[in-house]
């Protein structure tokens, strides 16, 4: 029977990269326990500094733990050329230190747009219609920077990079996913399949039918759920995303709209070998993140049946 490989995100403690969404967090330590006490095997780094940046004091901490790596989020606002040269010198001192932790599977460099800093994009998440979306230049644009970023990962540190798909960015509806691959460089730049955000960026429930879709580029898959009560109240009564946030539009995993056994029953017929990473998006202080992360692991292995 094939194991379901699961790990955990510091967004699941409210340590989100959004100025809107900063407040006390739970530090790295007691976060790394509690991931690591309720049955997860592996870890993403979270913003820069959260965790410790020296490879030797990085990788202390999750040998302890007999924790793996997984990846690091780099947001880049790739729709500015002028942001470009920040953004290639933050994702390669992040792949760096990546690089310098790795063991099996290699981390991913996580790249994204600049989540949550365009207006339009926030007061309309969950709700994008086309003509919100870039135009034919800024396209040009924001994949030839994906594109120069990844191939600079690779280039230095051997590690391949997989876009991150997001509500309150560019890349938020099927369609922009589409032609942001259409666009990029399938040797270097894959995609992270988020099941939550792209159910309330898609207004669908049908999560398989997104995986099949985008198959040839799914290289990480990350497992959020999505409260579909709350995406009905957030279009109803036009929320913005941190609004919907605030709400609680990614529920634990199994009490939303995503069809988990069938995700899982994809992975397995694709031959998916890698890791599966939880991500609850909560802000600083929601709920208690370490019982929802023991729930959502249980859950998990209530349907694990179907991956194997």
């Amino acid at each position: 029977m094939a194991r379901l490989k699961v790990g955990n995100a510091p967004c699941s403690w409210g340590t989100l990269e959004f100025e809107e969404a900063k407040g006390e967090q739970i530090g790295f330590s007691q976060m790394l326990d509690e991931l690591a006490s309720t049955g997860y095997t592996g870890t993403e780094l979270g913003d820069w500094g959260y965790m410790p940046t020296e490879s030797g004091a990085l990788s202390g901490e999750l040998s302890r733990r007999n924790l793996v790596m997984l990846g690091a989020f780099v947001p880049v606002a790739l729709k500015n050329e002028s942001a470009l040269e920040a953004g290639v010198a933050a994702a390669l001192k992040t792949a760096r230190l990546l690089e310098s932790v790795a063991t099996q599977p290699k981390p991913y460099l996580v790249l994204a747009d600049q989540n949550g800093t365009v207006p339009g994009r926030v007061r309309n998440a969950g709700r994008i219609t086309p003509e919100m979306s870039l135009s034919d230049r800024e396209w040009e644009v924001f994949a030839r920077g994906a594109n120069e970023i990844a191939q600079a990962v690779m280039f230095e540190t051997g590690l391949r990079t997989v876009f991150h798909h997001h509500c309150a960015g560019y890349v938020e509806t099927p369609d922009e996913i589409a032609r942001f691959l259409d666009l990029t460089d399938p040797r270097v730049l894959g995609l992270v399949f988020d099941t939550g955000h792209y159910v309330y960026g898609s207004g669908g429930f049908d999560v398989v039918a997104g995986l099949e879709r985008f198959k040839k580029r799914v290289w990480y898959v990350h497992f959020k759920d999505c409260d579909p009560r709350v995406a009905a109240a957030a279009r109803a009564n036009k929320w913005d995303y941190f609004e919907a946030l605030r709400h609680g539009i990614f529920c634990e995993l199994g009490k939303g709209c995503v069809d988990f056994p069938a995700v899982l029953r994809w992975l397995k017929e694709s031959c998916y070998c890698g890791y599966t990473l939880v991500e609850q998006d909560v802000l600083p202080g929601m709920g208690a993140p370490a019982e929802s992360a023991l729930r959502n692991r249980e859950y998990l292995r209530s349907i694990e049946y179907n991956f194997g």
